[in-house]
């Protein structure tokens, strides 16, 4: 019997934005401000919520909690890529790389389904606001918390383990900038079926499910709202939920116009920097700029930093 010569794979070459030689400098000095502008954005949400009292309610709670997340979900990926632009360490062992795919998979599917338990809180403040502080305990936040979390990386461990029983004979070019599914399952030397499936399928409860879910909660509140009478109680209600529409239609419209496809391409990569760190960037801003409770904590510390200079 004639025996196949074949060679295991035993690191990856990951493309990035090569194929940009002249403006890599640029790119990355981009892409480096908007990483450091993500840490110091979301680590600024995390301290306010943190020192004001005022801020110490589910909401919050579960913004602290998702900027934790984007900190997390950003660094896996974005040091890497300044990595590749800056001293062209292309480079992923075969480990790394998969260890890369579950860590970041795992932190977007928890990011899909912390943005729903933010919304399901909204939807129980304005549903039942007389209920709502003896439902939404300490020990239930820590819950609805710690769920996306553990789903995540839970789930996306299957898909892993399905993924890391194929054959990876070569090539080791990946066109892209991180580990990602589809880059990975193009290039197995055994039949990717099972783990495309497994992928499509988890696509489906990871992704669009807690989409739709949103997508019914925010029906319910917009009907809700509109029974109050009173004009002001419908600008509060509708100014809670704004910024979370806007954070979850961002990530979402971009995660899954790259996932929810048929096939790959080589933009995907382009569409993937947008959710994977410019969206995180800009996720602290949308809060803090339209959000009441977060502007006067910001105005009453100004106010205080500036009183010693006045007097």
């Amino acid at each position: 019997m004639a025996q196949r010569n074949e060679t295991t794979v035993e690191e990856f070459v990951l493309l990035a934005f090569g194929d940009l030689h002249q403006i890599q400098i640029l790119f990355f000095l981009l892409f480096l401000l908007t990483y450091m502008t993500c840490i110091m954005g979301n680590l600024t949400i995390i301290i306010v919520v943190k020192l004001e009292h005022s801020l110490h309610k589910p909401m919050y709670f579960f913004l602290a909690v998702f900027s934790i997340l984007e900190i997390t979900f950003v660094s896996v990926t974005v040091p890497k890529l300044l990595a590749i632009l800056l001293a062209h360490n292309n480079t992923i062992s075969f480990i790394g790389c998969f260890t890369q795919m579950f860590v970041f998979c795992s932190l977007g599917v928890s990011e899909c389904y912390l943005l729903m338990v933010m919304v399901f809180d909204r939807y129980l403040a304005i549903k039942n606001p007389l209920h709502y502080p003896t439902i939404m305990t300490y020990t239930v936040c820590v819950g609805l918390a710690i769920f996306p979390w553990i789903f995540g990386f839970t789930s996306v461990l299957v898909q892993v383990i399905i993924m890391a029983q194929m054959e990876f004979c070569g090539p080791n070019i990946i066109d892209h900038f991180f580990c990602d599914f589809a880059p990975i399952q193009s290039l197995a030397c055994s039949d990717p079926f099972i783990s495309i499936m497994s992928t499509n399928l988890a696509v489906i409860v990871e992704n669009i499910l807690p989409f739709l879910v949103i997508i019914g909660f925010y029906v319910y509140i917009i009907m809700t709202v509109t029974k109050i009478k009173s004009k002001d109680g419908k600008q509060k209600a509708f100014s809670t939920c704004t910024s979370h529409l806007i954070v979850a239609s961002l990530f979402y419209g971009t995660a899954m116009t790259v996932y929810a496809k048929p096939k790959a391409n080589h933009y995907d990569k382009y569409l993937t920097f947008m959710y994977t760190a410019f969206t995180p960037t800009i996720n602290p801003f949308i809060y803090t700029f339209r959000n009441r409770d977060v502007k006067e904590f910001f105005w009453k510390s100004v106010k205080r930093a500036l009183r010693p200079a006045v007097l």
